[in-house]
């Protein structure tokens, strides 16, 4: 168990340095745009790149585990949905962003570094495919939900234009797709090159975790919305719950595979649950709670998953 907290605290740490930072130190939030657009648009892409870059090709081609991984999200993202349907009388905008955090972990920010300091190199496909599927599906979800709640704000054309244009120039989804090309050709980068891609890539994890700690330190909770608790249990433990039964169904043979998907299940939900709260303007407050409250809970549900995979104790799958 001290081995796990060894690795779980120095990444708990930098998230919690990183709120302290937030709280104490008196930087307008403005200063965050640059280091935001430093780990979206230069060192998460290389991070991607250089793991996907190195993977040979048959590996990515792991159907039954896309289907399995993303149908979860999207299972988890629905109960989510229609528990905030309810709560909010029907209003559509505010049970998208309740569906968010109830299914769109912390893949970017905290997904890479932790599975793969848990697991080990071979997590890295995985970790990218989980990645590349989740956000084409909540970024395509997303925004035709938000559509629908304004009737007549955009055409279905336009929401679809809309959609596409997010997705294909989202900074880490052109990473994959020139990572798997440079996989598929057996491109070798220049040394200067890979030592720059390896320097950013270094500098993702941690960068990232700080940004996360000072960001939520940034969005005050007063208190905690009735309704977050709810969406947390469903991130934290149904979201897991659902995908284990989905990886027995799906029949996912690898166990590194498995676990790794069981790990990212398992992660709080992500900030992009407040970027998308914020852009549209609904359920901001609950949002920003979310984040918080869902990461101050993972540090006990995440800890407790990650001690199951790095001593060997995830139940075997089901149906076998």
């Amino acid at each position: 168990m001290m081995d796990v907290l060894n690795l779980a605290l120095p990444y708990f740490g930098l998230i919690f340095i990183g709120f302290a930072c937030g709280k104490f130190k008196q930087i307008p939030d403005t200063a965050l745009g640059w280091m935001n657009f430093f780990i979206v648009y230069v060192a998460l892409p290389a991070l991607f790149y250089r793991i996907l870059s190195r993977t040979p090709l048959a590996q990515l081609a792991q159907v039954e585990f896309i289907l399995a991984t993303t149908l979860g999200t999207a299972l988890a993202f629905a109960i989510a949905f229609v528990i905030g349907l309810w709560i909010r009388s029907g209003r559509i905008d505010e049970a998208t962003i309740a569906g968010l955090a109830g299914g769109y972990g912390n893949i970017g920010y905290m997904g890479p570094g932790l599975a793969l300091a848990t697991i080990g190199p071979p997590a890295a496909v995985p970790i990218a495919l989980i990645f590349c599927f989740d956000t084409l599906l909540l970024f395509s979800l997303v925004p035709f939900l938000m559509a629908l709640s304004v009737p007549g704000s955009m055409s279905v054309w336009q929401t679809a234009r809309e959609v596409i244009k997010q997705i294909v120039l989202h900074p880490l989804v052109i990473a994959t797709a020139v990572g798997v090309l440079s996989a598929a050709i057996e491109f070798q980068p220049p040394i200067a090159l890979e030592t720059l891609l390896q320097f950013l890539q270094n500098a993702a994890a941690p960068c990232a975790l700080f940004t996360l700690g000072v960001t939520v330190a940034l969005r005050p909770m007063q208190r905690v919305p009735w309704e977050v608790p709810i969406t947390t249990v469903i991130k934290l433990i149904v979201h897991p719950l659902i995908l284990f039964v989905l990886l027995s169904l799906f029949g996912v043979p690898n166990e590194v595979w498995s676990n790794t998907a069981l790990l990212m299940a398992a992660l709080p939900p992500a900030l992009n649950v407040f970027v998308f709260a914020r852009q549209y303007d609904t359920w901001v407050e609950q949002a920003s709670s979310a984040v918080l409250f869902g990461t101050l809970v993972s540090v006990a549900t995440l800890t407790a998953v990650m001690w199951l995979v790095k001593t060997g104790n995830v139940p075997p799958l089901l149906f076998r």
